[in-house]
């Protein structure tokens, strides 16, 4: 059975909020206030979404914390223990 690749955090965050808004990357990295490479880099699925991140976005687009940290639990686990891309995920913006 093919097993179908999980949605990652940064590809929900922008078709499910940013491209709904018209929002760009560097647009959203200003209302966060966070440099611009750190939410592309998210939008790209090369970094997480960090508690800080979650807490950020959860302000901005009215969700909760919960909401981004459990997008990105989901996505960690999904991937599997020994995938090297998700190691490097973790970096911090």
């Amino acid at each position: 059975m093919e097993r179908i690749s999980p949605t990652s955090p940064g590809e929900i965050l922008s078709t499910e909020f940013m491209e709904h808004t018209g929002l760009t990357p560097a647009e959203l990295a200003a209302v966060l206030g966070v440099p611009q490479v750190c939410v592309v880099d998210i939008l790209k699925g090369q970094k997480a979404i960090t508690a800080d991140i979650a807490m950020r976005l959860s302000d901005y687009f009215k969700t909760t914390v919960d909401f981004w940290l459990n997008l990105q639990r989901n996505f960690d686990v999904e991937q599997g223990p020994n995938d090297k891309a998700k190691q490097n995920a973790h970096a911090r913006c």
